[in-house]
């Protein structure tokens, strides 16, 4: 990072206009040596989900994950791909976000509609391991074909973020704290925001007369708890007021910020190439009038092939 990327809290405010819709940005707190980031995301959250029209707690857990996912790929440093995917034997078998390097974002999720409907009937609101089961959690980072995927798994806890933490603890031995929270806003739609800070990897910086660095990141921790889910989902507070409010003690150095859209990586190319892998039976099976349709899992658009043509 260059020291033009760099903003104290003074020209951050003058420089930086109210928070894009959807985007994440990096700060550092300087005194206590932790690393953070910042995410907030809303139209974006809409457009992923409005085409697939699911009830709303399976949204509420796909907005969830769509966070996380943009939230721990904002940690690396990748050309390609991350994939967050939680895999169930609950009536949600599955859960899957990915973010390019880009910054294009997309999500589904895969339930079992009359499951889900009776256990509504039952309970109109679920805990999250009513509905995920046991399974587990993975992180994988794909940087194309030529280059070893990066791959973490861990058990599902009782929630998404819980597992997530349980995984730092356990398999990075990363100190990491996240704050997270999503809802829907006045106008219906849902909104998202997240607060994560980490350990720095090199403490050799800290001024001789700084505290004890596990007396910083207990101080650190105690302050992120005392911000809000209004203050996380309010869309009109600055990322710098908020940081500030929360951290000026600790020497607040932020970043400028990544906007986060949706991106879908689905062309009639790379579906045709998937049917040609086919068998002849296989295609007549799928095949209706002649014409085979594919819908993409995430974008939910149809795309049509004929099958003489493949």
């Amino acid at each position: 990072m260059t020291d033009d990327n760099k903003m104290n809290e003074a020209d951050s405010i003058v420089q930086f206009p109210v928070p894009d819709d959807s985007h994440f940005l990096t700060f550092d707190l300087e005194r206590a040596n932790l690393r953070g980031r910042i995410l907030r995301l809303g139209k974006v959250l809409d457009t992923i989900l409005s085409p697939h029209q699911f009830p709303e707690v399976i949204e509420k857990l796909m907005v969830e994950t769509v966070t996380l996912s943009v939230l721990l790929s904002s940690m690396l440093k990748y050309e390609g791909i991350f994939i967050l995917q939680a895999q169930s034997d609950g009536l949600l078998s599955r859960l899957v976000s990915d973010i390019t390097s880009a910054g294009e974002v997309r999500a589904t999720a895969g339930f079992n509609r009359d499951e889900l409907e009776q256990l509504l009937k039952k309970n109109p609101t679920p805990q999250v391991s009513d509905l995920l089961g046991k399974g587990y959690l993975a992180f994988t980072v794909d940087q194309g074909e030529f280059t070893e995927r990066y791959q973490g798994i861990v058990e599902l806890k009782q929630t998404l973020l819980e597992s997530i933490h349980h995984y730092f603890s356990q398999s990075e031995q990363i100190g990491t704290a996240i704050k997270m929270a999503v809802g829907k806003g006045d106008d219906g739609k849902w909104r998202a925001g997240a607060i994560m800070l980490q350990h720095t990897p090199d403490h050799s910086n800290i001024p001789q007369d700084s505290k004890p660095i596990a007396e910083n990141w207990n101080r650190a921790q105690i302050l992120l708890e005392t911000c809000t889910d209004v203050e996380l989902l309010d869309s009109k507070l600055h990322d710098e007021t908020l940081l500030y409010r929360l951290f000026h003690e600790e020497g607040v150095i932020i970043y400028k910020p990544q906007r986060i859209t949706k991106g879908c990586r689905c062309t009639p190319e790379k579906l045709k190439g998937v049917l040609s892998m086919l068998s002849a039976d296989d295609l007549d099976h799928a095949a209706n009038d002649g014409k085979i349709t594919m819908t993409c899992e995430f974008c939910n658009k149809d795309f049509d092939f004929l099958k003489d043509e493949l």
